[in-house]
């Protein structure tokens, strides 16, 4: 005879989910520290790494306030992936005085290589959710985000 199971409250639900939250958190802490590591960079130049790709192109004090460092943090990151070949300096088209950080190719090649096998195991798996249980997901880590941001935010003022 089949047992049945307890109907999980929505209490424990959410303790739940705050607990696979915080596991998803440190597996990606720990895919970031061996892509890092694999990279030959520190962490926060990794951070960096992964703020340029995500945006496509952007100024030093834009990528210093995204990372969380100082301006004058992201000169010695920039210069240290520069030396690596991993982003380069480039003219902005709009006011050729100013400079933006793209990644180069080589950085691109290396991040398919690292992280391009977390999107050939994942994506198929999320491709067979509904559109709804998507919607969800991404409202889910946009309000995760946000939280992780602003509390953020708040410690580090309080340190100032």
């Amino acid at each position: 005879m089949p047992t049945r199971m307890k109907k999980k409250t929505k209490r424990e639900l959410v303790h739940e989910l705050v607990a696979a939250t915080r596991a998803s958190q440190v597996a990606t802490d720990k895919m970031d520290d061996a892509g890092s590591r694999a990279l030959g960079v520190n962490r926060t130049d990794g951070r960096c790494l992964d703020v340029i790709q995500q945006t496509g192109r952007i100024s030093a004090g834009e990528l210093a306030e995204r990372a969380g460092l100082t301006t004058g943090s992201v000169t010695a990151v920039v210069d240290r992936l520069e030396a690596k070949g991993f982003v380069r300096r480039v003219a902005d088209p709009e006011d050729r005085r100013k400079v933006l950080l793209e990644v180069t190719d080589e950085m691109e090649h290396r991040a398919l290589e690292l992280w391009g096998p977390l999107a050939h195991r994942g994506i198929p798996q999320l491709e067979k959710l509904s559109v709804s249980e998507i919607e969800l997901l991404i409202r889910y880590m946009r309000f995760a985000t946000e939280l992780n941001e602003t509390r953020a935010a708040e410690i580090r003022a309080e340190l100032e």
